[in-house]
Order: structure tokens, then C-alpha cells, then sequence
């Protein structure tokens, strides 16, 4: 996967990772404004995240037809993360954009 043609689709995009078959790839805009250590990032992207997908995919699954993402609004940004069959994607966006339209323009991509 092209990490660059995640970040083409908005300059709003500060952060991708993509968690696939126990492996972690990230990338991250230059120069960003209140960004996280890439320690931080990286114990996201292998214990957060995917806690985060489980619990909402466990409840999803009784009566609300699963789930395919989850946004965290953190402080000075939006992290979504999508859920995918081997692992997961996280798009991390700018506070003044809305990731819920990107969600399916991100799925085309992988």
C-alpha cells in the first residue's frame, strides 16, 4: 500500500500506519504541530488500537451488525482506525476535519 496516495486525499492527514499480519508501517507528515513521539505511536498502533477495535467489534457483533471503525478525539487531532481482516489502518487527521467521509475513500486505497 502507498502511503502517499492516503495523504494525496486531504492535507488535513498528519499520520498513517498500517497494522497487517503483525507487521507496523507508518509514516507521518514533516513538520507537524503538537504531533506524538513515534514510541507513542507505536505502542498505539500494536496495543491501543486494536484493544480499541476488539471491544467495538465484540460489542458490534451482539445487535448492532459489528463495526468497522473508530475515531478518537484526542486533543489536537482525530484518530480513525478502520478495522481490516488481518489488522487495521489509522489515518490520523487535523481537529477541523471530519474523517467519517474519508472512511470508504480509504478502503478503495488498500
Amino acid at each position: 500500500m502507498s502511503f502517499n496516495k492516503i495523504f494525496e486525499l486531504s492535507p488535513s492527514i498528519r499520520y498513517v500506519s498500517l497494522y497487517a499480519d503483525g507487521n507496523l508501517s507508518t509514516a507521518q507528515r514533516q513538520d507537524l504541530a503538537n504531533a506524538s513521539s513515534s514510541d507513542s505511536d507505536k505502542y498505539e498502533e500494536l496495543l491501543v488500537n486494536p484493544t480499541l477495535l476488539k471491544l467495538a467489534k465484540q460489542r458490534g457483533d451482539i445487535d448492532c451488525g459489528g463495526a468497522r471503525y473508530v475515531i478518537v478525539g484526542y486533543g489536537h487531532f482525530h484518530q480513525l482506525v478502520i478495522d481490516r481482516p488481518n489488522g487495521h489502518v489509522s489515518v490520523c487527521f487535523e481537529l477541523d476535519e471530519n474523517p467519517i467521509p474519508f472512511v470508504e475513500r480509504i478502503l478503495s486505497l488498500l
